[in-house]
């Protein structure tokens, strides 16, 4: 059974950094897209950044310049660097993986099989 635990996160003053990492357990796949939702309570599940097994990177607007995904295979990890985090970027961070296919234009919640615990990331100004 593929298990996700996340660690990271907390709460940070507008402006500053955190980083969120992920480690997958139980099985790995060759064909794959993981990455990072965010879901503020009320509202759908918001997809930031993902990477496929051919390295792909996919990044919402609103992330793109301020966040960055990346991954350590040998540890079956993946990263979140959040830097310049802004009070609109507070919400539960969730890490997830799609196995069996590369990532789409667009990830969507619904597309992914396995999902971390969450982890919440607070910015004040």
């Amino acid at each position: 059974q593929v298990q996700l635990v996340q660690s990271g996160g907390g709460s940070v003053q507008s402006g500053g950094s955190l980083r969120l990492s992920c480690v997958t357990s139980g099985a790995t796949y060759k064909t794959y897209c993981m990455g990072w939702f965010r879901q503020v309570s009320g509202k759908e599940r918001e997809g930031t950044l993902f990477v496929d097994s051919r390295g792909r990177t996919i990044s919402a607007d609103s992330v793109s310049d301020r966040f960055t995904i990346s991954q350590d295979k040998d540890k079956n990890a993946m990263f979140l660097q959040m830097d310049r985090l802004k009070p609109e970027d507070t919400a539960m961070y969730y890490c997830a993986v799609a196995v069996g296919y590369i990532c789409s234009d667009a990830p969507r919640a619904w597309s992914f099989d396995y999902w971390g615990q969450g982890t919440q990331v607070t910015v004040s100004s």
